[in-house]
């Protein structure tokens, strides 16, 4: 649901783009969602930033993780959830602490090892810079950058949009997606999201992070086939399962990017995803990971 202030704030754009057509749709469609923007190269002046690429800060009690066959991860991000707090709309994210976002080989585009590891705020007492290892599963150098929060509105994306609900004998989806970046004050330097919704051509990323998140079974790219499976799961409790597939969040979605480094196949997306029941109790053990490139 949106907070009083971003539905004032898109009923205005909405006004202001003549799409009050899809005033309804969009207040019951649109995400809250947290952006982060580069903000500058990362110099390691300071202890436990939020930063992307580059090396972490971490406690010396924190071993470096490895994928299935003893590899380095490379390391992604990590996230002062102090900084975000402010930008959490839905009050998903603890208050306190560090998230990190490591990767393995990100082949193939689904069910990518990973690890994500949240550390209360006492443990970052004693965080350093901790350099990256020679060889890591990604190959290739990735700089760090500093990166700042701020909340946004995020509407659905082309593979989620009800286009029936959107376009009009007026208004087509080029004019929906002008809006969408007022929306969601697009920048360029951009380099992730939380809590939006992730890129892909099918809309169906909840129903594949679901029902591995449940039941480990790979997803077979049928949306029925999943969500029956996940009703067995839970003795036939449909109901629950539809909730289930709702309650998957976009946790992280990591765009490609030249400066820092990161290309994911083909400028593609890193996306990674939690159940909002672990979320709440702040169990980060049990997340997903895949990959959307086009």
């Amino acid at each position: 649901m949106l907070s009083e202030n971003n539905q004032h704030k898109l009923e205005r754009i909405v006004h202001e783009y003549q799409f009050e057509h899809a005033l309804e749709y969009l207040i019951a469609a649109v995400r809250q969602g947290i952006r982060l923007s580069k903000n500058k190269i990362e110099t390691y002046n300071e202890i436990c930033p939020s930063r992307i690429g580059g090396d972490p800060d971490l406690p010396a009690v924190i071993e470096w993780p490895v994928n299935s066959d003893g590899t380095s991860m490379t390391f992604l991000a990590q996230l002062r959830l102090h900084e975000l707090i402010s930008h959490d709309m839905s009050a998903l994210l603890p208050a306190t602490g560090m998230l990190y976002f490591f990767v393995g080989v990100d082949e193939p585009a689904y069910g990518i090892e990973h690890k994500v590891i949240y550390l209360p705020e006492d443990k970052l007492q004693e965080a350093k810079r901790l350099r990256s290892p020679e060889v890591t599963a990604l190959e290739g150098e990735f700089t760090g950058y500093r990166v700042s929060a701020r909340s946004t509105m995020e509407p659905p994306n082309y593979g989620y949009v009800d286009y029936e609900m959107v376009e009009d004998d007026e208004h087509d989806y080029e004019q929906y997606e002008e809006l969408c970046f007022e929306l969601n004050d697009g920048n360029s330097n951009d380099l992730a999201v939380m809590f939006g919704y992730p890129s892909t051509q099918h809309g169906d990323c909840e129903y594949e992070a679901a029902l591995h998140l449940l039941t480990g079974k790979q997803y077979n790219y049928s949306t029925d086939s999943a969500l029956e499976q996940i009703t067995d799961h839970f003795k036939g409790d449909f109901d629950r399962a539809k909730q289930e597939v709702e309650d998957t969040l976009l946790l992280l979605a990591l765009d490609s990017d030249q400066e820092v480094g990161f290309c994911w196949w083909d400028a593609g997306e890193l996306q990674f995803y939690i159940r909002k029941e672990d979320l709440l109790a702040g169990n980060f053990a049990n997340t997903y990971c895949s990959l959307y490139s086009s």
